[in-house]
């Protein structure tokens, strides 16, 4: 059976600080506004959505138990709609929406809703905690250091200076501004509104279109002190990684993805059920899964699952029309643009989480969402998207336009 993309949703995204303007909204609430949004933009029936699954990378506190189901009867779903969250570090909003479609082929259900939620001024990154790091025994098997140690590893490893991924940081900058002010995201972005329905934000507030060289230049690297001093995780970069002489240090955070909040929903149907409620479709998939990779390097899993994902397709890289690829730091896009051989005129055609932010659960749908909006925009066919993934992995769907 076939699975088909009918709609996609997103917040902006706010600042994740307590002066963001999503601060006040609880991570509960950005769900549900999501969901709200899906079913009223579509007419549907919600006893006719058989499950919501959505990805949340730090589920404790205000985003613990399963946010999803929650969401669900908080944003008034019919009592028959199941939910679930799920972790796929930062690409729990695509894996979600991977969940949902395969939930459509197989026949389990006929109408899914698939994103994800972060809430990273409430629910502070690595609030969860976890055995990776904090277990001895799994971070030495694993050779365990944060990912912007990964990212700088990247960079000295496949030779990109910090020149490069600040000139890449700038590009991003400039590509988002230009999508907001020609209204490239307008279809799909809804505003937040709060307890009394004023909207509180209508646009991605993290944004910094005056970025130049010259103002990246003045920011130090982020990750030389855990890098060099204690507890020296370049030590052991260098013991997993022993052809390279010392680690570069390149990314701050004017080169990385933003800490920011937000929430995303997908809607996914069998064709009987777009037939139903008169849904236009939008894309289907055409393959999708995740892979595992290095885990102490941790973020060139994209490259793998984007061969592994067109091998499946029966697919060249030239049947590609746009890539889209979660700016989690800028070396992770340019050795991707290496390991593929791409033009940067074909991927992040609308900027990424540099400019906009990485709200880590509700990313990928993000993600997902804005390659559809610029397939129709564009009038291209094909679009690969995929994330990088914490502990080494990487995830990715290829979609096709309707």
């Amino acid at each position: 059976m076939e699975a088909f993309i009918y709609d996609a949703v997103r917040t902006p995204r706010g600042r994740g600080k307590p002066d963001g303007s999503l601060h006040e909204i609880t991570p509960i609430q950005l769900a549900t506004q999501a969901l709200e949004a899906i079913r009223d933009r579509n007419s549907i029936d919600t006893a006719d959505v058989d499950d919501v699954i959505l990805g949340c990378v730090a589920p404790v506190g205000e985003q613990g138990t399963d946010i999803a189901r929650l969401a669900v009867l908080n944003a008034g779903f019919a009592e028959t709609t199941a939910g679930v969250q799920i972790n796929r570090f930062c690409a729990s909003g695509l894996e979600a929406t991977n969940m949902a479609i395969a939930k459509v082929m197989t026949g389990e259900a006929d109408f899914v809703i698939g994103g994800g939620v972060e809430s990273m001024s409430r629910v502070p990154m690595g609030a969860d905690g976890g055995a990776w790091a904090s277990d001895p025994s799994v971070a030495f098997s694993t050779y365990f250091a944060p990912q912007g140690i990964g990212a700088d590893v990247i960079a000295t490893k496949f030779g990109i200076s910090r020149d490069d991924c600040d000139a890449y940081a700038v590009e991003s900058q400039k590509r988002a501004a230009t999508a907001w002010s020609e209204g490239r995201f307008a279809r799909s972005i809804l505003p937040v509104k709060d307890v009394i329905g004023e909207v509180v934000l209508d646009h991605d507030e993290h944004m910094r279109p005056d970025t130049t060289m010259q103002s990246l230049g003045a920011l130090k690297p982020s990750f030389v002190g855990i890098g060099e001093e204690m507890p020296g995780f370049d030590t052991i970069a260098l013991l997993r990684y022993p052809e390279l002489e010392k680690i570069n240090h390149v990314h701050h955070a004017g080169n990385s993805s933003g800490i920011v909040d937000g929430a995303a929903a997908v809607l996914v149907g069998s064709k009987a059920m777009g037939e139903k409620y008169g849904l236009k479709t939008r894309a289907r998939m055409r393959a999708m899964g995740s892979i595992g990779s290095e885990p102490l390097i941790m973020l060139t899993g994209p490259e793998g699952i984007a061969e592994k994902l067109l091998k499946k397709a029966g697919m060249s890289k030239a049947d590609i029309d746009l890539w889209e690829l979660n700016e989690a730091f800028a070396s992770v896009v340019l050795r991707y643009m290496q390991a593929m051989d791409l033009d940067h005129s074909q991927i992040n055609v609308n900027g990424g989480a540099i400019a906009m932010g990485h709200p880590l659960g509700a990313t990928g749908a993000m993600v997902l969402g804005t390659a559809i909006d610029e397939l129709e925009r564009s009038g291209k066919g094909t679009a690969l998207i995929n994330l990088c993934v914490g502990a080494g992995m990487g995830t990715g769907i290829i979609i096709e336009r309707m």
